[in-house]
């Protein structure tokens, strides 16, 4: 099991919205991350549908947390991208087998609410911004982090 190349690139953009505690345009946000603008444009807009992020439109606009980083969780990210996190697809309702006499579908249950506890228990605020974490590397303007692009370690 992996996370897709999409969700990590989630991960790190609302890393670098949580570090630099900001509002970043897209442009920046792909430059710091290394996420063509393109398909950050296509995560942003999934994580603002999702209620993760906010997005400001005209002169000044750009995108910043909606909420306190201490709020959001890494699950919250992962499944504004993936959907509901299951181990299986014996956990979708669409896919058919007969859970009754299934010895697995119980226990592919179990795992993935296990799965899913852990990842609510990472929010950004602990995994960005408390002592001991370390820098983010990305030179951004006005980082709270690093003052004026003062990027990196």
């Amino acid at each position: 099991m992996h996370i897709t190349l999409e969700t990590d690139y989630a991960v790190r953009i609302v890393e670098a919205l949580t570090r630099c505690g900001k509002r970043l345009d897209a442009r920046a946000l792909s430059e710091q991350t290394r996420v063509p603008q393109r398909f950050a444009l296509k995560i942003l807009r999934k994580l603002v549908a999702d209620g993760i992020i906010c997005s400001y439109k005209g002169a000044g606009g750009g995108y910043e947390l909606a909420r306190s980083p201490g709020e959001i969780t890494l699950r919250e990210v992962i499944e504004s991208v993936e959907g509901p996190y299951r181990i299986s697809r014996c956990q979708e309702d669409t896919y058919c087998c007969d859970h009754t006499t299934c010895r697995f579908h119980e226990i592919y249950g179990e795992i993935s609410q296990q799965v899913r506890q852990k990842l609510d228990s990472y929010t950004f605020a602990a995994i960005c911004l408390e002592e001991g974490a370390r820098s983010c590397g990305y030179d951004c303007p006005g980082c709270q982090q690093h003052g004026e692009g003062k990027g990196g370690e």
